[in-house]
């Protein structure tokens, strides 16, 4: 229970974190008069809104989750069920790239109107949501590059990744109510003077802003008045475990828009990427401690049982003569591989210390090798046999992912956005970041306020 209200407590933070965050986007993006800072105040605010949705979402799902347990808790013909979960691990995501395909005409022979968009990805496992740096397109570029790497740290072998390419056209300008301006501008000549100023006073930013327009509040989105750009989704795609692999892969997109729509970019329909993962079975001791081990080979004679410190890690039972030499990186004595291929069977109990081994059989060379471990209890071996089927249960559900270590690089510090001294402090200045209060959320947008609080009674209420 404890645990469940400590990650309900996370999801409000990072509710209230995002909530924060979007409103000093809003902010800037109604007072910023640079196209750049508009796009990258506008690429902001449609990241703030989808993580808040995701955040809602697990909510959501934790209270569903809740009453099945509820359910099963009074179901009389609720039987064992089988609790043993595979690990979880990282998944990262590097090296984007999606061809462009211009016309023979835009791109070999520079013809027409230079067409430019700004593009970025937003990437989401689960609740956690990534975004990249935006790239500027026009038909100078073969290729969209993403060179961010993007790792998510607590990913199931289930997963799902839903990679979103979206799009805004930068060729307008974005300063603050400028469109709604030149647009009564132009009609203001051809209806007259009197009808003219009307019409500019109607269209003012002021006259409807978000606060005169509190009925109409949408859930999440900004109000109409706010100035600016508008990213579009322009294609998508999933990727799960089975895309898995140390290499660079092309994978299907999904393409949203046609050419008539301002955010188009002319893509090829595919997506280039390379998505690696790790779990945690293969990069993090799963069980150690001191062991004796006796090694049979068919049919020869076993020699003496031999002291040594074990740790189960990755596909193998890395075997030390001491703690130590474990501990000072010093190479193993030997190593035993526990993989897909080895078979695991608690010996008969001997019947002087009526404690239990451990029989761990691999091919080698087309003999079959035995090793059999005892520890020094029961209870240990107990542990030592538990720890073993969970590692084959990790491999089989993360399946080539156990094959071989694929190598993860640290995603590099990202760059912040080329802004003035004078624009980066007016954000300072609207948009402070405080550290959330313990005390609760300090949710003041109408309509999400409502739902967010709806979940967060319903399942306090419940508990």
């Amino acid at each position: 229970a404890s645990s469940g209200l400590h990650t309900l407590f996370d999801i409000q933070k990072k509710i209230d974190h995002e909530i924060r965050m979007r409103d000093g986007a809003c902010k800037l993006l109604a007072a910023c008069s640079q196209r750049d800072q508009a796009l990258e105040a506008a690429k902001s605010l449609l990241t703030c809104n989808t993580r808040i949705m995701a955040y809602m979402s697990e909510l959501q799902r934790m209270k569903e989750a809740q009453v099945m347990q509820r359910v099963a808790r009074r179901s009389s013909d609720a039987g064992p069920m089988d609790d043993r979960l595979p690990c979880k691990g990282k998944v990262a995501i590097s090296d984007l790239r999606i061809p462009l395909m211009w016309k023979d005409t835009e791109y070999f022979k520079n013809k027409g109107e230079l067409h430019r968009c700004a593009v970025f990805c937003l990437l989401q496992v689960g609740g956690e949501i990534h975004d990249t740096d935006m790239v500027m397109v026009d038909r100078t570029l073969t290729d969209i590059c993403f060179d961010n790497t993007i790792v998510f740290s607590e990913a199931s072998p289930g997963f799902e990744l839903r990679v979103e390419l979206y799009s805004c056209c930068s060729e307008e300008d974005y300063s603050a109510g400028s469109a709604p301006r030149k647009l009564a501008s132009k009609l203001s000549s051809s209806l007259g003077r009197s009808a003219g100023k009307k019409l500019r006073v109607a269209m003012d930013p002021g006259a409807c802003s978000p606060t005169s327009n509190a009925g109409a509040a949408t859930l999440l989105l900004p109000g109409p008045a706010v100035a600016g750009p508008k990213y579009h989704l322009l294609a998508h795609t999933s990727l799960s475990l089975s895309h898995v692999q140390d290499s660079f892969r092309t994978h299907d997109l999904s393409i949203s828009g046609n050419e008539e729509c301002s955010y188009w970019v002319p893509l090829y329909g595919s997506v280039c990427c390379r998505l690696a993962a790790q779990p945690h079975c293969m990069t993090q001791q799963m069980m150690s401690g001191c062991l004796k081990v006796k090694v049979s080979v068919c049919a020869r004679d076993p020699p003496s049982w031999t002291n040594v410190y074990g740790v189960l890690k990755g596909t193998n039972l890395f075997c030390y003569h001491r703690q130590e030499d474990m501990e000072a990186n010093v190479e193993p004595a030997f190593t035993i591989a526990i993989n897909k291929e080895t078979r695991i069977r608690a010996s008969e109990k001997d019947p002087h210390s009526k404690a239990q081994s451990i029989c761990i059989s691999n091919q080698y060379g087309g003999e079959e090798v035995t090793h059999t471990l005892s520890a020094d209890s029961r209870e240990e071996t107990h542990r030592w046999m538990e720890a073993f089927w969970q590692q084959f249960c990790d491999m089989s559900q993360w399946k080539q992912c156990c094959d071989d270590l694929m190598k993860i690089e640290l995603p590099s510090p990202r760059k912040p956005a080329l802004v003035t001294s004078k624009q980066g402090s007016l954000y300072h200045e609207i948009a402070p970041l405080t550290t959330p209060s313990c005390e609760g959320l300090l949710l003041q947008d109408n309509a999400v306020s409502a739902e967010i609080r709806a979940l967060l009674s319903s399942y306090y209420n419940d508990r």
